[in-house]
């Protein structure tokens, strides 16, 4: 539902098209059935914090020793990479678990396309150097599109 509308939009933000080409349309949908999942999921992650869960999402990662790369995302300079591995020891196992069912991988495949699409995606989506205030993390995403 919501995820498959978040991953549109992602999608779209990444350069596929809704139901993409390769890797970006997937990415879209499994970063948004992630997004989904910390936004909705009960495991105490990254939703909490108001309707956007990009920000939780960092957060996340910030506390799990990737704080440099995800500022880096953020920044205005060069992204830093991330490994799958360090995306799925970030990120509690039934979030990651979920998010692959939803898009119908291997949470290990899942962690690795995460590792790939999201410096990317957090990249458009903070295009002044900070995370977007106020609004839906699709109103968000709608604002950024090129």
């Amino acid at each position: 539902m919501a995820g498959n509308d978040l991953g549109s939009l992602l999608g779209g933000l990444l350069g596929g098209g809704g139901q993409g080409a390769g890797g970006t349309g997937d990415a879209g949908g499994l970063l948004g059935s992630l997004l989904g999942a910390l936004a909705g999921g009960g495991s105490g992650g990254g939703g909490g914090n108001g309707s956007n869960p990009l920000g939780g999402l960092l957060d996340m990662l910030a506390g799990s020793g990737l704080a440099d790369q995800a500022q880096s995302w953020i920044g205005t300079g060069d992204n830093q990479p991330v490994s799958g591995d360090q995306i799925a020891e970030a990120l509690p196992d039934d979030t990651l678990r979920k998010a692959a069912a939803e898009a119908g991988v291997s949470p290990q495949e899942a962690a690795d396309e995460i590792a790939r699409s999201l410096p990317q995606a957090v990249d458009k989506l903070t295009p002044n150097g900070s995370l977007p205030q106020g609004g839906s993390l699709e109103d968000i995403i709608r604002q950024q599109r090129l």
